[in-house]
């Protein structure tokens, strides 16, 4: 039984209780009530006020202790579970509040794990970008510093030389991965020359041609906002360099309405049907932080396209 419905009746009853006793008991009231009636009409009001708050108070009362019981938890950490009670309106709440407990923590253990799994991928792709350039480079260097210290005669200038390029192209290789860590030049430029400078640094000389379409006068977005959709740009033109054997692809910032919207476009293989590994639900999380909506899907035509759209204030 509803709870409104609980209190409609208990009124009703007394109502009618009290109308039962003026109808058939010998108390009458006169045309001008004298002190004894109006004690009597008094005291029968007072009656019928306290047993309706007794009646209702039995009925909300425990409503109002899962409220406190709320308020408890709310404050806890990690939040702690309300007491069911026996039965009633106050029991049904305690056993969903419950559930939903359950699963807002089940959701954030869900999200932590998602993010733990990508952080360690980003890991594990750092370490064997690290392990096959860096690692090459700088053997090949020692190797050649080897046999420059072993040999007897003044050191070959060609040997001097390939030495010298190995060590260059090694702190070239570990400055892209830290500007992949770290994009400097967004901090220091802005999003505009940031996204140029990813599509320079990933496609300098492919043979994927590259097509930037980026709008003027867009509205200023805050640092957590811009950090956002370059990592997902960055996240999709990387699969487009290593998967997609494109030969163009596109990228598009502009402003619809109240988006910001971010396009990678290629004509490339196109993403596999069902697709969800760690790369995807990274977007995704990074969408979630700034309310920002993503769509990826096959392109008409063949390829892949990825949409972002962060919302900006009025």
């Amino acid at each position: 039984m509803a709870l409104s419905t609980r209190i409609i009746l208990i009124n009703a009853l007394l109502f009618a209780a009290g109308t039962a006793v003026l109808a058939f008991s010998p108390a009458t009231v006169s045309a001008r009530p004298l002190l004894s009636e109006v004690v009597v009409l008094g005291v029968g009001l007072a009656v019928i006020v306290s047993a309706n708050a007794f009646l209702v108070r039995g009925t909300l009362q425990p409503l109002e202790r899962l409220v406190g019981e709320l308020d408890r938890t709310r404050a806890s950490d990690p939040m702690a579970r309300v007491t069911v009670a026996s039965g009633g309106i106050a029991g049904r709440l305690a056993t969903a509040v419950n559930d939903l407990l359950g699963r807002i923590e089940g959701g954030q253990r869900g999200e932590q794990l998602a993010t733990l799994a990508g952080q360690e991928a980003e890991r594990s792709r750092i370490a064997q970008e690290l392990h096959d350039g860096v690692g090459q480079s700088l053997t090949a260097l020692l190797l050649d510093l080897g046999n420059l210290a072993d040999g007897e005669d003044a050191p070959d200038p060609q040997r001097l030389a390939r030495a010298r390029e190995t060590a260059r192209a090694s702190l070239d290789e570990v400055r892209a991965v830290a500007r992949q860590l770290r994009p400097h030049v967004l901090e220091d430029l802005g999003l505009r020359s940031a996204l140029v400078a990813l599509t320079t640094d990933l496609f300098a000389g492919d043979a994927t041609h590259v097509d930037r379409g980026i709008a003027p006068g867009l509205p200023d977005l805050d640092e957590t906002t811009e950090l956002v959709v370059f990592r997902v740009a960055q996240e999709a033109l990387t699969n487009v360099a290593r998967h997609a054997s494109a030969a163009t692809v596109t990228l598009t910032l502009g402003r619809r309405g109240s988006w910001v919207e971010l396009e990678v476009a290629d004509d490339g293989v196109g993403i596999p049907a069902g697709a969800d590994g760690t790369g995807l639900r990274g977007m995704r999380e990074r969408a979630s932080l700034v309310d920002g909506r993503l769509e990826v899907g096959r392109r008409d035509g063949g390829g892949t396209v990825v949409r972002l759209g962060v919302p900006v204030a009025p």
